[in-house]
């Protein structure tokens, strides 16, 4: 078995910055602002809110039962299981593709805290042109998306011949 420094598992610091950054974000947000729309305008284009989302992205499934919340969970579970292990498996001079599956990770994770101690997620960031709005998001989404358009960059870059 190889030393957890020799592994990909090192860039979990990185999964668990993410996953304090969102919390705390978050705390603000049920803190400080009070519920609903419209929020405090920051930008012509961009406001601050404080709303719920009990569904996954775009308020997926939002409207369900509440089964959701744990399939979510559990989905969010399995997600990181899977990147921990293939985080370990890169090598050491990898730097990437561990930091990719970081920022899920993390994100993930600070998504599954909420869904779990609150039964839905906390979203705050609120984009938006005219009338019309983008969902709003939180920072784990932020960081989901990042990481997952680093594995597509990723998936483009040609390795070097050997």
């Amino acid at each position: 078995m190889k030393p957890l420094f020799d592994t990909g598992l090192r860039w979990w610091w990185l999964a668990i910055v993410a996953m304090v950054l969102d919390q705390v974000t978050k705390w603000l947000t049920v803190s400080y602002l009070e519920y609903g729309y419209p929020g405090v305008q920051i930008t012509p284009f961009f406001n601050l809110v404080h709303v719920y989302n009990p569904g996954a992205a775009f308020s997926f499934l939002a409207d369900q039962g509440g089964w959701q919340r744990w399939f979510f969970a559990g989905l969010a579970c399995a997600v990181t299981v899977l990147l921990s292990r293939w985080m370990y498996k890169a090598p050491k001079s990898a730097r990437w593709l561990p930091a990719a599956y970081a920022l899920i990770i993390g994100g993930a994770v600070g998504n599954v805290i909420d869904r779990l101690a609150l039964g839905h997620v906390v979203d705050f960031l609120d984009f938006y042109v005219g009338n019309w709005h983008w969902p709003a998001f939180n920072l784990a989404d932020s960081f989901i998306f990042v990481g997952a358009a680093m594995i597509i960059i990723d998936s483009f870059r040609k390795d070097s011949p050997q």
